[in-house]
């Protein structure tokens, strides 16, 4: 009877405890990422920057720009541009959340 009140406990307590766990919400960038002078107003998710000359990004948001070498935020991360800061993105797309 002890074994299965134990048990009966264990499992409520893991049911309370996953009723309780909420996934975190993806939220926007709260500003503006402008990628050659293209205002993106709250941006989220990823952005192309073309195939030839490297673009200018400025990162007026609270959040980090992170540059990518493959054209759909894929690859590796090469650049990381952080709030406030104007630079050329040496990368095929800009990935910011």
């Amino acid at each position: 009877m002890m074994r299965c009140t134990a048990r009966l406990l264990g499992a409520c307590a893991a049911a309370a405890v996953l009723a309780l766990a909420t996934p975190a919400t993806a939220q926007a960038a709260q500003g503006i990422l402008f990628i050659d002078g293209v205002p993106n107003r709250d941006p989220s998710g990823c952005f192309p920057l073309g195939d030839f000359a490297p673009p200018e990004v400025s990162n007026h948001t609270d959040g980090t720009a992170w540059v990518w070498t493959g054209p759909h935020c894929d690859g590796r991360v090469v650049q990381a541009i952080f709030t406030g800061q104007a630079t050329i993105a040496h990368g095929r797309s800009v990935y910011i959340e």
